[in-house]
């Protein structure tokens, strides 16, 4: 099997060892969690999607559509189109007896096919950024997500960090089967 080939068009595609994208292309979800203030956690994901990159853009920029990618998510609202989107989404999770609801307003910026980047306006964090990066991989197309965020309420990050890095995963994993099934059906 030759190696696939990694590209951007710019200078920031992330650095995989040959093992890390024999494991991308066999369907695995890289995830790496690192601290991100005394409450906050980051957490930067790769996923490999057999699609072609301008079919991965038009699906990931339908941000109603978020809600089918994430379960948590409960909506997902474009309040203003233009060169900066404004975007509301509210998420909802269950902790053991709580149930704690969240609502984020995001300011969305666009590269066209390859980049997103969501800024926290106002909502129930301290502090949110996530981005999203798109390359040619192939016959696909290599998604890497990273957020880090700090919730308005204290939750030691150790918690935040463990949290991340087993949800995201499940999410990105949702968020391929979504996206080939919606790819297959064109």
């Amino acid at each position: 099997m030759a190696k696939p080939s990694f590209s951007e068009d710019n200078n920031s595609a992330p650095i995989l060892a040959w093992n890390q994208q024999k494991a991308l292309l066999q369907g695995e979800i890289l995830v790496e969690t690192r601290s991100h203030s005394a409450w906050g956690g980051a957490v930067t994901a790769h996923m490999y999607l057999p699609i072609a990159r301008s079919h991965v853009w038009q699906q990931l920029t339908d941000y109603p559509r978020w809600v089918q990618y994430f379960p948590d998510v409960i909506q997902s609202e474009v309040l203003h189109r233009g060169e900066v989107k404004r975007l509301y989404q509210v998420a909802k999770k269950a902790f053991l007896f709580l149930t704690a609801q969240v609502e984020i307003y995001l300011n969305v910026f666009e590269v066209l096919g390859q980049h997103i980047q969501f800024r926290l306006e106002k909502g129930t964090f301290t502090d949110f950024t996530a981005d999203l990066k798109l390359q040619d991989c192939g016959n696909g197309t290599l998604l890497t997500y990273s957020v880090q965020a700090t919730p308005n309420i204290p939750v030691p990050t150790i918690f935040i960090q463990q949290a991340m890095h087993m949800e995201l995963p499940e999410n990105m994993r949702k968020m391929r089967q979504v996206m080939c099934s919606a790819w297959r059906s064109i």
